[in-house]
């Protein structure tokens, strides 16, 4: 199901690219401006299994994106000076922000050289476990795990089943059914119990992960000393708030944004909803961050920014860089904002 919707997307893609619809709608639904989200950013691997290439962009691909938005005339601006834009309703020119998830290493050593490149301002949301070493990355986790065995005893719905995972289809398989199937359990304390069963059994550090990719505290206050670089939060376990209570969602983001404030000795203004989508953040989400004096917070959700979203600054759209399509061609598509349009179904504003 992910290849298909994979594949449709391309076609997709390709369609507007080709037909040269994006040149028409450019008009009507590039907004005034837009935030892209990315995750990793570092040269591509080599290995056939990569179910979690979709996470990742290559120096030039992000390099390329650059160059694509400067050649729009588009000011790269940071999250402050897009919410002063927004407050002020300040649309004179249009404007496109930078920001990744998570907090790793490459966006430090692969990220900010090309930002540089362009005096580009980027934020980083940083998940404050992942920052402490003992954050469980289980998307990563579960793709070291497949890739490591030939096989996994998976207890599913109270039953043990016996998942093939030699070969490049095979693993690819397991690693859609088990993530869907972890994905969709109750919660993210659900997730990690279920998948540190799997680690224990099969040998896994799951917070090993974690170590190798995300900067420490050390690390980033290093890195939030670049006049480029803004911190935001992102929780402290990178967990999906709404299915938390109220109050523990609400603890989440508050501690998150408390450690990094101690941490590295700045106000935290900005917030991104991990995960992001519907089943992760929705109205009670947008509402606490708004009540906690966030200036602004992003989703995963498709969408340009339009001038209505100035009264919806904690439930913003974004622009996915996605590593399954890493295409110059495509680039155009995406800052038209049709692509976004047919994929939101059109919605200047989704908030609810």
């Amino acid at each position: 199901m992910k290849q298909l919707r994979s594949t449709i997307i391309r076609a997709g893609l390709g369609a507007l690219y080709f037909t040269g619809a994006h040149h028409v709608l450019r008009p009507l639904l590039a907004g005034a401006g837009a935030v892209f989200m990315l995750h990793h950013v570092r040269p591509a691997r080599t290995s056939d299994f990569q179910p979690n290439h979709h996470l990742e962009i290559t120096p030039d691909f992000l390099r390329a994106t650059l160059e694509h938005v400067r050649a729009l005339g588009v000011d790269i601006i940071s999250m402050d000076e897009m919410v002063r834009r927004m407050n002020a309703r300040d649309f004179g020119r249009r404007f496109a922000c930078f920001t990744f998830d998570d907090g790793y290493r490459d966006n430090r050593d692969h990220a900010l050289p090309v930002m540089r490149e362009f005096d580009a301002p980027l934020t980083v949301y940083v998940a404050s476990e992942f920052a402490s070493g003992h954050g469980k990355l289980w998307w990563v986790t579960l793709e070291r795990l497949i890739a490591a065995n030939d096989s996994l005893d998976v207890e599913i719905g109270g039953v043990i089943e016996h998942i093939d995972t030699r070969g490049t289809e095979a693993r690819q398989a397991a690693f859609v059914k088990l993530h869907d199937w972890l994905r969709n359990l109750a919660n993210d304390k659900e997730i990690h119990l279920a998948l540190a069963a799997l680690c224990n059994r099969y040998g896994i550090d799951a917070t090993s992960a974690c170590r190798d990719l995300c900067m420490t505290w050390d690390e980033l206050k290093t890195f939030a000393a670049d006049p480029l670089v803004t911190i935001g939060a992102h929780t402290v376990t990178h967990c999906q708030l709404a299915k938390d209570t109220e109050t523990k969602a609400r603890e989440e983001i508050e501690a998150s944004r408390a450690a990094i404030a101690t941490q590295l000795g700045r106000a935290v203004d900005h917030f991104a909803y991990p995960y992001g989508d519907r089943s992760a953040a929705g109205a009670r989400e947008f509402a606490t961050t708004r009540a906690l004096g966030f200036k602004s917070a992003v989703t995963t959700r498709p969408g340009m920014i339009f001038a209505e979203n100035a009264e919806h600054l904690t439930a913003l759209p974004r622009i996915s860089l996605n590593g399954n399509f890493q295409d110059e061609r495509f680039l155009s598509v995406l800052t038209s904002g049709a692509a976004t349009a047919m994929w939101n179904g059109f919605r200047r504003v989704d908030a609810a």
